[in-house]
């Protein structure tokens, strides 16, 4: 047993520090990215915010949305991709997700998303080496992960891009029935620096409840920032009961393992909240006030595009805990 002494961060325990900038509009900041990836040597442009693959978020509704502002979504791995064509371009935007025992099939899709809630064990690290073998032009998303050992690993294993975030989710309860974890604002700083080095990427996979929240993991490095719940709960993507209420639920959660396995393994415990949100009304409106946040960000911080953002921060530690309230109510796990 030992003791890591160095203090690590999560979003609530630090600020922005503003700086003097050269930006006279928000509208001036560019969010648009180019990225190329280290082993499918692949080129994209887009606003790099990803749905979350979340049976309640990662669907056809929220792609329909996101598409529309070049943002990505990574499907739920347990729901049909229906209303998407067979045209690759039509694709671009979505990306299947498989998890460690699934067989691969790719269609036209020019990226897929490994899926595992521990990515630290050797079964994963081979299914990654086995995929990029099988698929040497495929960009590979492959996660979860927390620190920048594993991070290294997976980069070297064939995977281009690493999602971080062992458990900041709102709809996570990895570390309250676990105890594992990793403050997320100081894991993707160090995951970031470890892929960077490698010319590889990261996700941000978690943690953000407020476009503040998206503005500091871009801050802190990372290359893009998946969303969860703060995208659940639209007109588009979600049904609602007779009260205009959605459920959103974590993918570890009992009503996820019952739809999508039939049954609760004894073995396993429930490690995802079940929750109750009311209609947030269009998702383009969330969608919007996030794209908002950034631009803002960006001007206080003095950078032009969001590929800068990370160079021109500097964070403030602060000694108080926001007190948030959030439009959910947990009603299982």
């Amino acid at each position: 047993m030992r003791i890591e002494e160095n203090t690590k961060y999560d979003f609530d325990d630090v600020l922005i520090k503003p700086k003097r900038s050269t930006l006279t509009s928000r509208k001036d900041v560019v969010l648009h990215r180019t990225f190329k990836f280290k082993h499918s040597k692949a080129q994209i442009d887009v606003v790099p915010i990803i749905a979350a693959n979340m049976d309640s978020v990662g669907n056809y509704g929220t792609y329909k949305v996101l598409s529309k502002y070049h943002m990505l979504t990574c499907f739920s791995k347990f729901k049909p991709l229906q209303g998407i064509s067979s045209n690759p371009e039509d694709y671009f935007y979505g990306i299947p997700s498989f998890g460690i025992n699934d067989s691969i099939t790719l269609g036209p899709a020019w990226a897929i998303c490994l899926d595992v809630a521990n990515g630290y064990t050797e079964k994963f690290i081979d299914k990654v080496k086995d995929t990029r073998a099988e698929f040497p032009k495929i960009t590979i998303i492959a996660g979860n992960v927390c620190t920048h050992e594993m991070t290294q690993a997976l980069i070297l294993a064939g995977a281009d891009i690493v999602k971080v975030g062992i458990g900041p989710g709102s709809n996570c309860l990895t570390r309250e029935k676990t105890g594992v974890g990793y403050p997320q604002l100081s894991a993707i700083i160090e995951c970031a620096e470890a892929a960077h080095a490698l010319d590889a990427h990261i996700i941000g996979d978690g943690g953000c409840n407020t476009p503040g929240d998206v503005a500091k993991a871009f801050a802190a490095g990372a290359d893009f920032v998946m969303l969860g719940g703060m995208l659940g709960g639209h007109e588009e993507n979600s049904d609602f009961d007779d009260e205009n209420n959605a459920i959103v639920y974590g993918m570890s959660s009992t009503l996820a393992m019952k739809n999508n396995y039939g049954k609760v393994s004894e073995y396993k415990t429930s490690e995802g909240r079940i929750t109750k949100v009311k209609n947030k009304g269009s998702l383009n409106n969330t969608v919007q006030d996030i794209l908002g946040g950034l631009r803002s960000t960006c001007t206080y911080a003095g950078a032009s595009e969001l590929k800068h953002l990370s160079k021109c921060t500097s964070f403030i530690k602060v000694n108080n805990i926001l007190n948030r309230t959030y439009e959910r109510e947990t009603i299982g796990e």
